[in-house]
């Protein structure tokens, strides 16, 4: 029922789909709606839309990932591997070059496999270009508008800050396309989850994906180390597999791509109340045989420091990392040395909190939708992007991951013929 303070849009709302949420997935799904020939409208709360996507670049601009096929690219979304195989096959790594090819934005694939757009090219150009292409299929975006839940069978609330409106809606179809709950500037801050859990959907909750993992060091190794990278090593999580690439010390523990990638264990760890561990391995090329005879070399009259450096080319950090986790590094044998340089333990006290997260594993439940995204519990609306339950590593299968969840919505909504549509 909608409340009296709430005024109705004009008698031609059903010839629309609403998009909320303007980032990447509800972008998407608003280009792929407006080219199949429907009316769209998007409703964004902040100021601007793709905030986030304007962020996320800041930190190396990987739109994709080139790993080969459908299915081995879909492996990295963990439990929901299976979901994202289906949406893959949609708009995979070749339709997101294609696409941005589209919008006049060449792509090039790094050597790490990662795929970015050529340097002449900012996420600014690419968002510019998008909203240009946006523009010219005749998509209305409207800024500053927030959702305030569900407005009877079919409609939908918002509040229009400039005026502090409420009104009513009632769309051929809607994409809700609202974010996960990191990075709350952004836009992207869960506000969005208790108004679904009112009728009765099941919201798994938000944890931190893709972020730092806090270490109690000794106020010693935070004065003497800060912020400093340890490049070319080899990260695992108790006992299980090593993730290579360069991993940052920081004050409250480490960051970096191998740390973001074992998120999902050490949180896992630390949900079942066991031991969190990661093993670093500081020189991941050099076989154990090879790592022991080099430790095994006359010493000398250099400083252990300096035999480190001068054997094994490491760094003058190293030395005080090692000493921060065995106090006796320097006195131990060449076998137990090597043990420590390939083995390096460091407990994982805790996951940054969920704001600094990159991304946020926890959302709506897969259950709760059907094989075109659509909720069961809500006919004609759909979902896509972070507000769904899934989690991928950093290096472009995140943003992949909105892009094709929000070609996946598109295509639900084209696909049961909602009115205004070319179908």
């Amino acid at each position: 029922m909608i409340p009296k303070a709430v005024a109705v849009m004009s008698a031609d709302n059903s010839s629309f789909v609403a998009v909320v949420g303007g980032g990447p997935a509800g972008l998407l799904a608003a280009q792929r709606l407006a080219e199949a020939g429907h009316r769209v409208r998007v409703f964004e709360a902040q100021a601007t839309v793709g905030r986030k996507f304007l962020v996320a670049g800041h930190g190396g601009f990987n739109l994709s990932n080139a790993a080969p096929g459908a299915a081995r690219f879909a492996t990295q979304y963990g439990p929901a591997a299976g979901h994202f195989g289906n949406l893959l096959a949609r708009f995979g790594p070749a339709e997101l070059r294609a696409w941005a090819a589209a919008l006049g934005i060449e792509t090039f694939v790094g050597t790490s496999g990662r795929i970015f757009p050529v340097p002449a090219h900012t996420p600014a150009d690419v968002l510019r270009a998008w909203l240009a292409r946006l523009g010219a299929l005749g998509v209305e975006i409207h800024t500053r508008h927030r959702w305030l839940g569900f407005a009877g069978p079919c409609g939908l609330r918002l509040r229009r800050a400039a005026t502090g409106e409420e009104f009513a809606l009632e769309p051929a179809a809607t994409v809700l396309a609202l974010g996960g709950a990191s990075w709350a500037k952004t836009g992207s801050d869960g506000a969005w989850a208790p108004l679904l859990r009112e009728i009765g959907v099941e919201v798994v909750p938000f944890a931190p994906a893709n972020c730092g993992a806090e270490v109690a060091w000794s106020a010693f190794f935070r004065d003497k180390v800060g912020r400093q990278p340890l490049k070319n090593i080899a990260l695992r999580m108790n006992e299980g597999p090593e993730v290579r690439g360069e991993v940052m010390l920081t004050d409250y523990g480490l960051e970096g791509t191998p740390v973001y990638a074992l998120t999902p264990q050490v949180r896992a760890a630390l949900a079942a109340g066991g031991p969190a561990v990661f093993h670093l391995n500081l020189k991941p090329d050099l076989p154990a045989a090879a790592l022991l005879h080099k430790l095994g070399a006359p010493r000398g009259k250099a400083s252990w420091a300096d035999f480190l450096k001068k054997t094994l080319h490491l760094g003058a950090l190293i030395p005080t990392l090692l000493r921060e986790a065995r106090p006796d590094a320097a006195a131990l044998p060449p076998d137990g040395l090597a043990q420590l340089i390939s083995h390096l333990p460091l407990p994982v006290a805790g996951l940054r909190p969920l704001d600094e997260a990159i991304s946020t594993a926890g959302g709506v439940a897969w259950a709760e939708l059907d094989a075109h995204l659509m909720l069961r519990r809500r006919p004609g609306t759909y979902l896509a992007g972070e507000m769904l339950d899934w989690e991928a590593p950093t290096g472009g299968y995140l943003l992949q991951g909105c892009l094709a969840s929000g070609a996946g919505a598109a295509a639900g909504i084209i696909a049961a013929g909602a009115p205004g549509g070319g179908v």
